[in-house]
């Protein structure tokens, strides 16, 4: 049995880059392959959701959730850790890395099919690394197909004409929040990746490459363009730093966390709990109304099941109320 992994991803899924990022950080021996319509029989032979990445173990078996597939591999692979080893800031990259995987999706998805440019260019991107050797006009119209999917899916992530000026005030302040906080290190936690920076850096990666929001982050933030692709490859230049030296710039993200992401979420598995189509949720005096997301409810549960098992809360809950994000870590 070999020792070597199988990622079969895409490079337009920020949850292909994200485990294909961590495996070239932790030096794991792996095979990065396109998924394409040449692999579609491997691919479903081990597949339980059409969803990438697909990771195929030494063992032959496959998972195919991001952050889970991480989890599991840091046990396996604990160093250079991806936790600082204060369990308060090792709470914090978990929580950032989950606002990552759901609240920065969100911006991502909404830039990247809901503007016209966008809505034109990625869907022949997609097409052509998924059947790079057809002609052009079959391209063409596998492009055609997808983007009527895709930008039909924009309600699945809340991305609504209504919901537009929201979600794209959500992701300036969020550029403008880690510009400064990058200008004096490399990654979030100090200068080394943590898990946090596998979580959002990917988001905001594939933003970058799109033609909307890639404008408004070269724009507007160059230090987060350099940090994500950065992320690309990432390495072990320094040392995690001290809460004293990072709240500066990590506060306000949390606020972010506590006022827009965290409430959305627990409105989000109320809806889901009530069974209603579609639900109303106050964020920071914004009303924010979308159609339930069914993953998201099982995500917040894990969230919170981490904080519950911290057994001395001391040094985080100051942090998690100052950022008014205490009060949603609990199953009200």
């Amino acid at each position: 049995m070999t020792n070597t992994y199988k990622i079969i991803g895409s490079e337009m899924s920020p949850y292909s880059v994200k485990v294909r990022s961590y495996f070239r950080y932790k030096n794991i021996p792996h095979v990065w392959q396109q998924r394409t319509l040449a692999n579609q029989d491997e691919f479903q032979k081990y597949a339980k959701l059409p969803l990438v990445p697909l990771v195929v173990l030494p063992d032959d078996t496959a998972m195919q959730d991001s952050t889970p597939i991480i989890e599991k591999l840091e046990v396996e692979h604990p160093a250079p850790s991806i936790y600082p080893e204060d369990p308060a800031l090792k709470f914090l990259c978990q929580l950032i890395e989950e606002y990552g995987d759901e609240w920065g999706n969100k911006l991502m998805f909404h830039h990247r099919w809901g503007y016209a440019a966008d809505q034109a260019a990625v869907p022949v991107v997609l097409a052509r690394t998924m059947n790079p050797d057809a002609p052009y006009q079959a391209v063409e119209e596998m492009a055609n197909m997808i983007r009527e999917r895709m930008v039909g899916r924009r309600y699945f992530v809340g991305s609504s004409d209504e919901t537009a000026p929201l979600i794209e005030k959500y992701f300036a302040r969020v550029l403008d929040i880690l510009e400064p906080h990058l200008a004096t290190r490399k990654y979030l936690f100090g200068n080394r990746p943590s898990f946090a920076d596998f979580g959002l850096a990917m988001e905001i990666y594939e933003a970058s490459i799109d033609p909307t929001a890639g404008g408004i982050i070269r724009a507007r933030a160059t230090n987060v363009l350099d940090w994500c692709f950065r992320m690309i490859d990432p390495k072990d230049e320094g040392p995690f730093e001290g809460w004293e030296t990072l709240k500066e710039g990590l506060e306000p993200l949390l606020y972010d966390v506590g006022h827009f992401f965290l409430p959305w979420s627990v409105a989000n598995a109320k809806a889901l709990m009530d069974g209603q189509e579609s639900f109303t949720v106050d964020l920071d005096g914004d009303s924010y109304a979308q159609q339930p997301q069914k993953y998201h409810a099982k995500s917040l549960s894990v969230i919170r099941e981490k904080y519950a098992a911290l057994a001395d809360k001391s040094a985080l809950d100051p942090i998690l109320e100052k950022a008014g994000c205490l009060e949603w870590l609990t199953d009200r």
